[in-house]
């Protein structure tokens, strides 16, 4: 699958705004730590996705009601759904100027409903003229995420029998509709009735 900017400008993948909040003491505390442990980019981007994987409950794992949506909530609550998680990495790897865009993957359950819109990330890192997908996800059993330049290794691959589907483009901020649900839910329960189930 062919990535696509949603924005030419490569700077915009290094922007700050409300969701990916990198200027925040937080995220950049929590950066300085990490690349104190790393050699280089690669190194660092490695060590940033492991952080924000495993360092960082998936609310539906940990039974956790409380929405996160900003990067720098997300690190302080260590308190996540996948979009929110993806809002974190992608301000740590910004910090450190690597470009990072969010992503979208349209995913069904086991019945083949639709399920809510997937999110993960995608970087890129110095010297590599491409777009790498990375899902922070956090893993349990039957799902194996894996940080990976070499081939993906998702949380999940989409499934066509059930109208699953990648999006193609690489968003510079969150979507506006995940970005609304995030910000209007009360608790998960209601986000999970509120996040839009295609882009």
């Amino acid at each position: 699958m062919e990535l696509i900017q949603q924005v030419p400008e490569i700077s915009a993948y290094l922007a700050a705004d409300e969701a990916i909040d990198h200027g925040h003491p937080l995220v950049r505390e929590t950066a300085a730590h990490l690349r104190s442990a790393t050699g280089d980019a690669y190194a660092y981007a490695s060590a940033a996705f492991g952080f924000v994987r495993d360092g960082v409950a998936h609310s539906a794992d940990s039974g956790d009601t409380r929405v996160t949506w900003r990067a720098s909530d997300v690190l302080a609550a260590r308190n996540g759904i996948c979009h929110a998680k993806s809002h974190a990495l992608a301000a740590l790897l910004r910090a450190e100027g690597i470009e990072a865009a969010l992503c979208y993957q349209r995913l069904a359950d086991d019945d083949g409903n639709p399920g809510p819109v997937h999110g993960l990330i995608a970087l890129r890192l110095p010297g590599r003229d491409r777009w790498d997908r990375q899902d922070p996800r956090g893993n349990r059993p039957g799902v194996d995420a894996r940080f990976s330049l070499d081939a993906e290794r998702l949380a999940w691959s989409v499934r066509p029998k059930f109208n699953e589907e990648d999006y193609p483009h690489l968003y510079a901020a969150p979507h506006p509709l995940v970005l609304r649900s995030l910000r209007a839910a009360a608790d998960r329960t209601q986000l999970w009735s509120t996040l839009p189930v295609a882009l």
